[in-house]
């Protein structure tokens, strides 16, 4: 990690939802949340706890230096709206398989 810059993930002990319009896709009490310099917090679902049979592979991958090498999954109406490290980097390992969402309700 460069000077400055830190990650830390743990168990939220949250609620977490996701909705898309009227469609609920994920709802998690097992979340963990990835604090990173200068991002919003993210909260991490494990994969049960994902509709994930409403979500299609998306062929777009972007790769950050801190956590690896993110794949994305979409809706039809809706790109990249779900992302996950497959093989993240050591420093953030727990978040392996894990799921993330851009605007998730925490509660």
């Amino acid at each position: 990690m460069t000077e400055g810059h830190r990650i830390t993930v743990g168990p939220s002990g949250r609620h977490v939802r996701v909705r898309h319009g009227d469609l609920l896709l994920a709802e998690s009490d097992d979340a963990l949340v990835l604090r990173e310099t200068g991002c919003p917090d993210r909260y991490y679902l494990p994969p049960g706890d994902v509709r994930l049979d409403l979500l299609a592979p998306s062929g777009t991958h972007t790769y950050c230096p801190f956590k690896g090498t993110a794949s994305y999954w979409s809706l039809p109406d809706t790109p990249d709206l779900v992302w996950a490290y497959p093989e993240p980097k050591p420093g953030v390992a727990e978040i392996r398989d894990r799921l993330c969402f851009y605007e998730p309700e925490v509660s």
